[in-house]
């Protein structure tokens, strides 16, 4: 799984650990693992593989289609069903498609995110995520969540045993502190970071501070924020119309103009919302408006 895109003074082009280049919109593919009916946001179970399968598939070949070069998933999402899918829809990979999986937390139940760091489980579970993958090396591998009762030197060192071994690329981790970044820097290079942010929740903004002067992604998860400030008349939109975009496209690109080591993953079961979210990477936002709307949400 390699890109061979030219990133030279590409603004939509990040080298990801610094030898991969990705297309800035990802795609994330938590939503593909519910069937229709299930809640979205925080509340969705992320269960059981989709209710249409074909429609799923259909949609991950349309992201790729639409310029989308890195995709996301995890070995929790519907327990391994989410990585099936996306081998089902986009294997052989080849060039232009970057895939991360995430492993480190246990399902018990539709309703349960448990970490569990235990380096033998990280190990076993990275395995069966290449097998579901159907690759010999994933580009990208995540530690889901840090396990507060197993030392993160030993975490951290199950995934870097994995990259001498030619099983992983780069390593990544999601929903960590700056101190915590630091302390499994000392173990290994970290490529990326995947936390909660968006327009309205930017607690990491720390953690955006110091992985831009590492060279490392900052992958905002839940990247979309919709509240009051992106009604019709709220400062998202009138930004929007302003640069002839949407709401959607105008709130990514606001974290496109952040820093340009950030790295976007909106999710979506919807070919068209897909293609929309694509064209946030021609949306360009004055400093006077990327200002207004960092202070009308904030």
């Amino acid at each position: 799984m390699t890109n061979n895109t030219n990133p030279a003074a590409d603004p939509t082009i990040f080298q990801l650990g610094g030898d991969l280049p990705v297309r800035r919109v990802g795609y994330g593919t938590m939503r593909l693992a519910d069937g229709p009916g299930d809640p979205s946001g925080p509340e969705a179970l992320i269960w059981s593989p989709p209710a249409d399968r074909a429609a799923a598939v259909s949609l991950l070949r349309t992201a790729a289609e639409a310029g989308v070069t890195l995709f996301d998933t995890a070995d929790a999402y519907a327990l391994g069903a989410g990585e099936e899918l996306l081998a089902e829809a986009l294997h052989p990979y080849g060039d232009g498609v970057a895939v991360a999986t995430k492993v480190g937390v246990v399902r018990p139940s539709p309703t349960e995110w448990v970490p569990l760091g235990h380096p033998a489980y990280l190990r076993q579970q990275a395995e069966l995520s290449l097998r579901r993958l159907r690759t010999e090396r994933i580009d990208l591998l995540y530690l889901h969540r840090l396990d507060g009762d197993v030392p993160v030197a030993e975490q951290v060192g199950a995934l870097r045993r994995l990259q001498e071994e030619g099983k992983v690329r780069h390593i990544g981790l999601s929903e960590v502190t700056v101190a915590q970044l630091e302390e499994a820097e000392e173990v290994a290079p970290i490529a990326a970071v995947q936390n909660l942010y968006n327009l309205t929740a930017r607690d990491h903004e720390d953690v955006v501070e110091h992985t831009a002067g590492r060279g490392i992604a900052f992958v905002p998860f839940f990247p979309v924020a919709m509240g009051g400030h992106a009604g019709p008349d709220g400062p998202v939109a009138r930004v929007a119309r302003e640069v002839g975009a949407t709401p959607s496209q105008t709130a990514l690109a606001w974290l496109l103009h952040r820093a340009p080591h950030l790295l976007p993953i909106p999710g979506t079961t919807s070919a068209a919302h897909l293609v929309e979210n694509m064209g946030a990477l021609d949306v360009s936002l004055s400093e006077e408006q990327f200002a207004r709307l960092s202070r009308a949400a904030s």
